[in-house]
């Protein structure tokens, strides 16, 4: 019996290349000749592997999610819904100028952009922002049944306000804001949260 055919790269690596590609120059900026090259694999077998551009795309966004998810399950860990804004929104000023990473979010940059045919990738990435709020609002829901925040808190509008914020604070990373500026911002949200949080 032959054995079947080797896979000819690292489906992680590969994956982890085509995110990079994709957060530095959006969905319909990146060219298939960026993608392969960085991936180093030729089109035919991008297209055997993942169907098209926006199938690789999906796959990188699950890849992306599955980091995120790792991310937010330690986010959402904290004792406290103070601590959980707190985290998020501070790890959010990190993360979106870590110098290993292309500036602001994925899930932001990746659809700024959209022409004809690629209509369904503005979708898929709000649908993947929108699997972050309601983590948050979930965990919130938690926090006002444990008398963590205050009866009059709307745990939706706390975690769509977190949300709403680490969103801005992507398209000024994006735009060149440094790590200080986004944290002064973290700052100050973390005060209007502790408001809201007060019911």
């Amino acid at each position: 019996m032959g054995m079947g055919r080797p896979r000819a790269f690292d489906a992680d690596a590969a994956l982890d290349q085509a995110m990079d590609v994709f957060w530095r120059h959006g969905y319909e900026g990146a060219t298939i000749a960026q993608l392969t090259e960085a991936m180093n694999i030729n089109p035919p077998s991008l297209y055997a592997a993942f169907g098209s551009k926006e199938g690789l795309l999906k796959a990188a966004l699950d890849r992306y999610t599955e980091k995120r998810d790792a991310w937010m399950e330690k986010v959402l860990d904290a004792p406290t819904a103070r601590e959980v804004a707190e985290r998020f929104l501070m790890e959010h000023a990190d993360a979106q100028t870590d110098p290993a990473n292309p500036p602001g979010c994925l899930l932001v940059q990746g659809g700024l952009a959209c022409g004809t045919g690629s209509e369904n990738v503005p979708f898929e990435l709000a649908a993947r922002r929108t699997r972050t709020e309601d983590q948050l609002h979930e965990r919130f829901v938690r926090a006002k049944a444990e008398r963590d925040l205050g009866e009059g808190a709307d745990p939706a509008t706390l975690a769509r306000y977190l949300s709403a914020v680490t969103s801005g604070m992507c398209v000024m990373a994006s735009s060149g804001a440094d790590r200080n500026a986004l944290r002064e911002i973290a700052a100050v949200s973390l005060k209007a949260f502790d408001e809201q949080a007060k019911g």
